[in-house]
């Protein structure tokens, strides 16, 4: 029971952690580069047959 009490604050401290990296990485432009294969198959204009 007493290590629960120890992981909870850490799992808790893990969590803020990845969501400020999360809000930095938006914040920051990150996800601005639509250059990435994702995107090339979703933007994908061509007319050409596949």
């Amino acid at each position: 029971m007493t290590i629960i009490v120890y992981l909870i604050p850490v799992a808790l401290g893990l969590g803020l952690l990845g969501l400020g990296a999360f809000i930095w990485s938006i914040r920051s432009g990150q996800f601005d580069d639509m250059q990435g294969p994702a995107y090339r198959i979703l933007d994908d204009d061509d007319d050409t047959p596949a």
